[in-house]
């Protein structure tokens, strides 16, 4: 059963991830197609399901690259502990909460992308040379953040 959210906020506070959701263009959506399901290419060996080299190069990186600072990381933590505490004794406000802080965290790595984006755009609108290094890094954080996504 869906609890319906207050629509109550004062203006640039309490993102919702319904705020986020409104943001993307009808378009821009990729829509869900009905067909036939992807033969599995899964391997076992006993009980135990073989990685291929993509899935363990993505479990590596997913496990190597944090998406955000330590200290912002540690933040966002105890502010869900305090919402899931909170939650035994007001549980429609607990999970507007939560709503807020997941809204906030995905416009904060929206912003993390954005930014390193916007750095190696002012290097090539100055002329300056991007080194391949440098692309592929911002690549390596991008395929990162990408297998650990499709990964939820």
């Amino acid at each position: 059963m869906a609890l319906p959210l207050k629509k109550e906020r004062i203006e640039g506070e309490n993102l919702t991830t319904a705020d986020l959701a409104k943001g993307a263009r009808a378009e821009e959506r990729v829509e869900e197609t009905a067909g036939p399901k992807p033969v599995s290419s899964e391997k076992f060996v006993g009980d135990r399901k073989v990685l291929n080299t993509e899935q363990r190069n993505a479990n590596a990186e997913a496990n190597a690259t944090p998406l955000f600072p330590e200290n912002e990381m540690g933040e966002l933590r105890q502010r869900w502990s305090d919402i899931q505490t909170a939650f035994v004794d007001e549980p429609r406000r607990a999970v507007e909460q939560a709503d807020g802080l997941v809204a906030s965290a995905m416009k904060r790595l929206a912003e993390v992308f954005a930014d390193e984006r916007g750095n190696l755009e002012k290097q090539w609108d100055r002329g300056d040379n991007v080194s391949t290094e440098d692309l592929r890094i911002a690549f390596q954080r991008y395929r990162t953040f990408f297998h650990r996504l499709l990964s939820i």
